[in-house]
């Protein structure tokens, strides 16, 4: 069951949104739908890519190759979970279409933080901030690839669901972080936010490591398949996957780092020129 949780929140993520974000139009300004529609655009393309690594022939060869396998953790982390939060789609998913009347019994019962809720609220607090984040980050993303529980994930299809419903929650948790996603807004100043990338693709790098330099193949389960496709080795495989994770495992994170930067210096020109102006309006 948990093996097709993910198809089925996918494919229901898509059918609330879309009716949150036709009712929101009704009620928005014409000027302010483009951009509206950009960040709706944006998680349908997080969707897609969810969907990419849990219903295609991924899912699979994921079961014969740990590279694919490999493949469906970085569609998940680095693809699927900045979109989403780049889409910021919680107001149209989880607050627009509901009733009224469930709206406010859900905000009187957040807002008290007590009660059945209290739980949920007392993780999210620890979440929410930067160090929290990363810590479940790194715990999920080393915590699933330690070979006891890869390997459970490969025998059990309720397992592989569970995994792979951490690692996009895992992912959305950490940027939303660094990524502005109304209505959660970033804490940290751009240096931090590009600190905060940096350690979580050093916890990338540190797996990526793990598996390449393996003196032997880690994971039992891919070391006993006997006809596995390519006819390549399970150290092949290995390796191959290190390799993906290294590289396309890193690269969504390189690019979230230099949109920082880039942000960053705007601020400091901006910031600079406000300064010059001031300067000039006291001297005349």
């Amino acid at each position: 069951m948990l093996d097709a949780l993910p198809i089925i929140l996918t494919v229901a993520a898509f059918v609330v949104h879309l009716v949150g974000l036709r009712m929101t139009e009704k009620r928005t300004a014409p000027k302010r739908i483009p951009a509206l529609r950009r960040r709706a655009y944006t998680f349908y393309a997080g969707l897609f890519a969810l969907l990419l690594a849990v219903a295609t022939p991924l899912d699979t060869w994921s079961q014969k190759l740990l590279w694919t396998h490999m493949i469906q953790h970085v569609l998940l982390l680095a693809v699927a979970a900045p979109l989403i939060v780049a889409g910021a789609p919680w107001w149209l998913l989880f607050w627009r279409p509901l009733p009224l009347g469930f709206r406010r019994w859900m905000a009187r019962a957040w807002a008290s933080s007590g009660g059945w809720l209290a739980p949920v609220h007392a993780l999210w607090r620890r979440l929410a901030r930067p160090i929290g984040a990363l810590i479940a980050y790194s715990i999920v993303v080393l915590g699933w690839h330690v070979p006891a529980l890869y390997d459970a994930t490969l025998k059990n299809i309720n397992v592989h669901g569970l995994e792979h419903i951490m690692f996009l929650v895992a992912g959305i948790v950490l940027f939303l972080q660094v990524i502005p996603s109304p209505p959660f807004k970033p804490t940290l100043s751009y240096p931090k936010r590009i600190a905060l990338m940096g350690g979580a693709m050093l916890v990338n790098i540190v797996l990526s490591m793990a598996l390449a330099f393996s003196q032997s193949p880690l994971y039992p389960y891919y070391a006993h398949i006997v006809n596995r496709p390519g006819n390549i080795s399970a150290m092949t495989d290995q390796q191959i996957a290190a390799g993906i994770m290294w590289s396309a495992g890193d690269l969504p994170f390189a690019l979230v780092v230099a949109w920082l930067a880039y942000a960053w210096m705007a601020q400091i020109e901006r910031d600079t020129d406000e300064t010059g102006r001031g300067a000039e309006a006291v001297t005349s």
